[in-house]
């Protein structure tokens, strides 16, 4: 293998005497080259889109969620809630009360979910950076923060205390509804900030006190609908599981970022996979090229090859020759590629040379993940296409 290696390099390195022989090992080369970047360049732009796509999505997503495995609400006891403030897998929860009611300003309706939020809220979600306009609203008040979406929809102003937002809630029970005035709970809001994320959630939510929220919904001061809870930077997220499974039993399941956006997660997920597939269908085909490469070197260095066969050299000897020369091939393009292709992104990220508005930079994600791939992905189909090129070392060939 020493010898086949020699002969290798001296090959690789060397120019033939024939031109084309040159020109289509430089096309390979080349080809290799601009088939690594492609593939690194394409995979760390969707790392770049995903991860802006889910600061959007995410931006209202708790660490986890607790939500009841049966009806709406739940209850939280004393002891309960004590374990929650002393568990050392939590930095701060929130209580919530959500759900979706009828709002009516100005003879403009629309349909969206007030969510009740306690004082912590913040301390779990920082929504007061999302405010364009106004203040997040008093505790034990009237007040709401409103979506954009919402607030243009109803054509709303803030601190209007002359004509207040009035939102229904259907009443809670059973039987027939004789009065249609009785079943329904109102209260009078007062709308002290909007917030703007995106088309979606601005027009989801309406966010006010939660003792408002749970008197709007006729339910009693230890229900709600779920928690809301910012991990600790130290927490396992086994360890925290085991320990909500303890406080509260089977009637509570815990739901991560990812189980939150479950189909967001799986589309992107599958869109990952589409675009690293079609990056490699170009890679294997510039590994073609390759593999054509290596076999014109064989057939131009035939007479050479006779005379290493005649003076004992094996067959598999010389066709490791060429093997290994394909893999030099291979990982010179593989370096050079991932080199010019890194350099790209890192450009990118520091210098912003490529932008989607005046303000807004095309997004990108350096992450080593995709240098993993690309090179695992670009030696084995080097090793694939080396060793059909130098199959074809025949006997035949050396007589």
């Amino acid at each position: 293998m020493n010898l086949s290696l020699y002969i290798a390099k001296r090959y690789a390195i060397s120019f033939s005497k024939n031109k084309a022989i040159n020109i289509i090992t430089g096309i390979a080369s080349v080809g290799i080259i601009a088939s690594t970047m492609a593939l690194f360049i394409f995979l760390s732009v969707f790392s770049g889109l995903k991860e802006f796509t889910l600061n959007f999505a995410n931006v209202t997503d708790p660490d986890f969620r607790l939500e009841t495995t049966n009806g709406k609400f739940f209850n939280i006891s004393e002891k309960q809630e004590q374990q929650l403030k002393a568990s050392k897998n939590i930095a701060s929860y929130s209580k919530i009360v959500e759900e979706r009611v009828y709002f009516l300003y100005s003879e403009k309706e629309v349909v969206a979910h007030i969510k009740g939020v306690d004082n912590n809220y913040n301390k779990v979600n920082d929504f007061n950076s999302h405010l364009y306009a106004g203040d997040w609203f008093e505790s034990n008040s009237e007040e709401v923060v409103v979506g954009a979406e919402i607030s243009r929809k109803l054509a709303l102003g803030l601190f209007d205390y002359s004509n207040a937002l009035e939102v229904f809630a259907p009443k809670p029970g059973k039987g027939n509804i004789e009065n249609p005035n009785e079943a329904f709970n109102k209260a009078m809001l007062f709308p002290s900030g909007i917030y703007s994320i995106n088309e979606d959630l601005d027009s989801k939510y309406v966010f006010c006190d939660i003792v408002l929220a749970q008197n709007l919904l006729g339910l009693q001061s230890n229900q709600y609908t779920n928690i809301e809870i910012k991990a600790s930077p130290e927490s396992d997220e086994d360890e925290f599981r085991i320990e909500i499974e303890k406080i509260f039993g089977s009637t509570i399941k815990i739901k991560n970022r990812a189980q939150l956006n479950d189909s967001l997660y799986k589309m992107l997920q599958s869109e990952n996979l589409f675009i690293y597939l079609f990056s490699t269908l170009v890679v294997i085909l510039t590994l073609f090229c390759l593999a054509g490469a290596i076999v014109m070197i064989i057939i131009d260095k035939k007479e050479n090859l006779k005379t290493l066969y005649n003076i004992g050299v094996t067959k598999n000897s010389i066709r490791n020759i060429f093997f290994a020369q394909g893999i030099i091939i291979t990982l010179f393009g593989l370096f050079i590629g991932l080199v010019l292709a890194i350099a790209i992104i890192v450009l990118q990220q520091q210098f912003s040379f490529i932008m989607i508005t005046s303000s807004m930079p095309y997004p990108v994600s350096f992450e080593w993940s995709n240098i993993v791939i690309v090179v695992t992905t670009i030696i084995i189909l080097g090793i694939i296409s080396s060793w059909i090129a130098s199959g074809t070392v025949t006997k035949n060939l050396l007589k």
